[in-house]
């Protein structure tokens, strides 16, 4: 039992008040109440086990993830949660499932951009699970380029219909991962080609499939599909639809609707949890009130008019959906954290003295630099995606009151911080393994799980370049109005401050394209910079509990030091430091790391997960990891024979030499 009374110990060290900085993590005591009831109610409930994920085939995935998904329906039934504890639950069962898309983005677009008697019709289904939603948007060639849709949704006033239909190649939806797959292996466009001449391109490819929509596969009842709005002839640009596409009485699929799941994903358990599809519509009609109304409308006559809604309110989904991937990162990142610090603490490698135990790995001061700053950084998105809440529900609140005012910043800010916190989450969970040594490449560690599940939030709602294109657009058309009377507010406040840019000539005669590079570099640094800046605002807070802000204070520091050293070049090249600042840069975040290492264990507990929520025997909480790690060998699939499957048939021969040599 050394490793329980190992990080007993560690607790020990803690100088600051771990139950008040649970708190601070949660957002308020009711939301760290709500949390901490519903991850201990899902934990000690047997029927959400998922020690199993990684052993079981995809078939048996996915039927048992549609069990748990019903059982997880029937609790909150039963106990009768509330809208909020239930998607706690939820998120505590901690398995990707139709659920998600249906919660968390059907319902939204409809609340967002259906008309109250939309809502009123299709709400109270969607709410009570009588209908099963999914999200169709994105296509083949148009992903990020939403306007670019080439799925249509033609009306027949004669029928008083809509006909969706996907008339090209590359209307394809959520194709493009495939395309990326079969059309580059080590180089080479050879299986394309074989593609192509055998045949399957021209049956297949201009079927005009769509693909990827998470719950399509096997479960969504209904879509929520996006189309290009064709009323006489005319186009009316994009509009979203909402289109049923199985039976409610058999499930089978409706009337030019083929459908099925595309197939196995990167790791093991992760996202195969979830059935990914693929959907071809074949002039599929739907009546015209399913159309999603609240911003444009067609009549029965077949006129189109927009509504007194402003249309910006389409983007709400957009902000909304974006601003929740910002809270997930810091849940992600704070998993793999919490793993890796506290086997950084059981582990124990070299340095002994006369005997005595070996250093703890913690301890090292290169364990502590690669650490200490994704530390830093879990509880960096934490409080940006605290804020990207708030922000979210102030634009919510001034766009129905017509004020457009703060819309372009807000998407800004959702797409750039979208794009910053997961691709250094993605990365900071892959760090985390490594930190674990060989021991982090086990599935029952946790992370190459958590990485699987995790890593497509890089691409999906948005790839992470595009979005920071967009961000950088927005940066530049914001340095353009610096010289009018157009004051930059907000996360942009401190432009004001660079008036010399307005002297400045610059003779670069290209265009944005071939300065893409550096203006994403541009925008990267604006996001950390808001990032920073609303650490620091949290800090400026009153934060109860005993040496909490201090602490807090330190892994403020430790971001932002840690973002000057990542790149003193850049600061180093533009003047912004001097090597005299460097130097005393990197000393700081020695000192600083110091001031972390007796706090490490009690700053991950502060994120109060629990053994089952971690999924990881190197991140269990009593630090009893070499005997979990033990037992979970033998409990393996190929550990039920002692002489394995196929001895007879292959080892035997083998080693008796009574394998037959071929002739050539």
């Amino acid at each position: 039992m050394e490793g329980v009374d190992h990080l007993a110990h560690e607790r020990n060290k803690s100088e600051f008040d771990v139950d008040a900085m649970k708190i601070v993590w949660a957002g308020s005591p009711h939301a760290f109440d709500v949390s901490d009831r519903i991850s201990k109610l899902v934990a000690s409930d047997p029927g959400f086990r998922k020690d199993n994920r990684s052993t079981l085939s995809r078939k048996e995935l996915f039927k048992n993830t549609l069990r748990k998904a019903a059982y997880a329906w029937k609790t909150i039934v039963d106990l009768r949660l509330s809208e909020e504890e239930a998607a706690k639950l939820r998120f505590y069962v901690d398995e990707p499932a139709f659920t998600d898309l249906h919660w968390g983005m059907f319902i939204p677009a409809i609340k967002g951009q259906g008309t109250e008697e939309q809502q009123q019709k299709w709400l109270p289904l969607a709410y009570k699970m009588q209908i099963i939603g999914c999200y169709a948007q994105t296509e083949l060639g148009h992903g990020s380029n939403v306007q670019g849709l080439e799925t249509t949704a033609t009306f027949d006033p004669q029928t008083d219909e809509f006909i969706i239909h996907s008339p090209t190649l590359t209307s394809s939806k959520y194709l493009s991962l495939l395309l990326a797959s079969v059309m580059t292996w080590e180089g080479s466009p050879v299986p394309f080609l074989f593609l192509s001449q055998s045949g399957f391109y021209n049956s297949c490819f201009h079927c005009s499939v769509q693909w990827w929509p998470g719950g399509l596969g096997k479960v969504a009842t209904h879509a929520i599909a996006y189309a290009r709005l064709i009323v006489g002839g005319r186009e009316h640009g994009v509009n979203g639809f909402i289109v049923q596409l199985r039976s409610l009485e058999d499930h089978s699929p409706l009337l030019g609707i083929t459908v099925g799941d595309i197939g196995m994903k990167f790791g093991n358990g992760a996202y195969n949890t979830m059935d990914n599809g693929v959907l071809r519509f074949d002039h599929v009609r739907i009546p015209r009130n399913q159309m999603l109304m609240r911003v444009s409308q067609v009549t029965c006559e077949g006129k189109y008019k927009q509504s007194d809604v402003p249309r910006q309110l389409v983007y709400g989904t957009m902000v909304y959906v974006r601003q929740t991937i910002v809270a997930d990162a810091s849940c992600a990142l704070s998993r793999a954290v919490c793993i890796a610090t506290r086997y950084s603490a059981v582990r124990r490698q070299f340095g002994s003295q006369n005997g005595g135990p070996e250093t703890q790995v913690i301890d090292y001061k290169t364990q502590q630099s690669r650490l200490f700053p994704l530390l830093a950084s879990a509880y960096a998105f934490r409080f940006i995606g605290e804020w990207l809440k708030w922000l979210y529900a102030d634009v919510t609140q001034r766009l129905q009151a017509n004020d457009f005012s703060t819309l372009p910043e807000a998407h800004a800010c959702t797409a750039g911080l979208k794009s910053l916190t997961t691709t250094a989450t993605a990365d900071g969970i892959e760090e985390c393994r490594k930190l674990c040594g060989g021991h982090g490449y086990l599935c029952s560690s946790g992370l190459p799980e958590l990485f699987a599940v995790y890593v497509p939030a890089c691409t999906y709602e948005g790839d992470n370049t595009v979005l920071l294109l967009q961000v950088a657009r927005f940066l530049m058309k914001t340095v353009s109005q610096l010289g009018s009377s157009k004051k930059p507010v907000g996360t942009i406040a401190y432009m004001t401050r660079v008036e010399h840019l307005m002297q400045c000539r610059c003779g670069v005669q290209r265009g944005f394209a071939e300065l893409s590079v550096d203006l994403v570099e541009a925008a990267v640094a604006h996001c950390q910079l808001i990032v920073v800046s609303k650490f620091i605002e949290k800090l400026q807070q009153e934060i109860p509990g005993k040496g909490v802000k201090q602490q807090l204070e330190v892994l403020c520091n430790i971001y932002a030091l840690f973002l000057l050293h990542k790149h003193q070049g850049d600061f180093l090249s533009t003047g912004c430091i001097t090597p005299k600042h460097a130097a005393l840069a990197n000393d700081e975040l020695r000192s600083l790391y110091s001031q972390v290492r007796p706090n490490a264990i009690a700053l991950v507990d502060a994120f109060n997960y629990t053994d089952h929520y971690l999924g990881s025997i190197l991140g269990c909480y009593d630090g009893n990891v070499y005997p979990k790690l033990y037992e979970a060998a033998w409990k393996d699939p190929l550990n039920e024979s002692v002489v394995p499957d196929g001895y007879h048939q292959y080892i035997r021969p083998l080693l008796k030499q009574e394998i037959r040599t071929a002739r050539l």
